[in-house]
Parts: structure tokens; C-alpha cells; sequence
């Protein structure tokens, strides 16, 4: 089975102070994409470097999630820590992936410009920071996903279809 671990970073969904919406968007995006079973690993902690660092590697290595999308923590605020602990457990970074999302975001909302979202490997688990608000995050989301099956390809993890009506996968074709 397929896992895909979904963290949402937020102080106040982690103290059950408010409803986590980000999360469930995320599951719900991923389902409209995906078309190969798959099992969601959710997790919701707070804005505390050492935690989401914890719970990242957690995911990756224990729970062994090829996939790992995180909502919230990626703007200019204080707690705003999620890049910074992504940097932290990986072992390459790929900033292309933020830099599409931000051009994608750039076309609703002129503030696109403080996200600070990011992508990196970690072994053979890819983990992709979206923002918080649930339709930049399905903005976001289909936006990078063609690439993502095939970075799981090259980094050793298991064969993620889609569903191609709703975003292609893109593979390069055999010499």
C-alpha cells in the first residue's frame, strides 16, 4: 500500500482551538488525482521547529511514506518554521516546486510573494510544503503533481498513477 503522509502545521488546529480544513483538502485533492490505491498518514503539531522536524523524519522513515504534503507554517510570521524544518531533514532541497507554486498563486493573489514553500528528499520520500488555505492548496497541488510521480520514480519509491483527465504524469518515454 501506497502511504502519503499529510502534516498540518498550526498552533491552534494542534491545541483543537480550530478546525483543521487544510488537511482534509489535502486527502481530498489527492484522491481526485490519485488513481492507485493509496493510505493517508495525518498528522496535525504545532509551529515548534523541533516537532515538525521530528514528525517529518517520522513519516519518512517509520511510517514510510513516499509521499509527504504539509499545509501551513510557510509564510513571513515569527512561527512560520515549515521551509526551515524541511531544509533540516533533507537530504536534497528542490525549489522548483515553490518556485511554480508562488507563479501559480501569483495570478489570484499579489501577496503569493511571502509564501515561502518548498520541496525536498528525504531517502526515498519526497515531502512538498503547500500553504494553508485550502484552495491555494488545490491550486498549489495540481499545479506540481505531474512532476511528482516521476521524482518518486527516481528516488527508489513505489509507482504513483494518476488519473490523467485530472493531471498527467509526467514520465519521459524510453530511448
Amino acid at each position: 500500500m501506497i502511504r502519503i503522509g499529510i502534516l498540518t502545521i498550526s498552533d491552534r488546529a494542534s491545541q483543537g482551538l480550530y478546525e483543521d480544513r487544510s488537511g482534509p483538502a489535502i486527502a481530498e485533492c489527492l484522491t481526485e488525482i490519485l488513481s492507485c490505491d493509496w493510505q493517508a498518514v495525518a498528522r496535525i503539531v504545532a509551529d515548534e521547529l523541533p516537532v515538525i522536524e521530528a514528525t517529518l523524519r517520522e513519516l519518512c522513515d517509520v511510517d514510510a511514506c513516499s509521499l509527504v504534503v504539509t499545509t501551513g507554517g510557510t509564510g513571513p510570521a515569527p512561527r512560520d518554521v515549515t521551509p526551515e524544518a524541511t531544509a533540516n531533514v533533507c537530504d536534497k532541497l528542490l525549489p522548483g516546486f515553490g518556485e511554480l507554486m508562488r507563479a501559480v498563486s501569483l495570478r489570484s493573489v499579489p501577496t503569493a510573494i511571502l509564501s515561502r514553500q518548498t520541496a525536498g528528499i528525504r531517502g526515498p520520500s519526497l515531502i512538498v510544503n503547500l500553504p494553508g488555505k485550502p484552495s491555494a492548496i488545490r491550486e498549489c497541488l495540481l499545479a506540481v503533481f505531474p512532476a511528482i510521480p516521476y521524482c518518486i520514480d527516481l528516488i527508489g519509491g513505489p509507482r504513483l498513477e494518476t488519473h490523467p483527465t485530472i493531471v498527467p504524469a509526467f514520465r519521459p518515454k524510453p530511448a
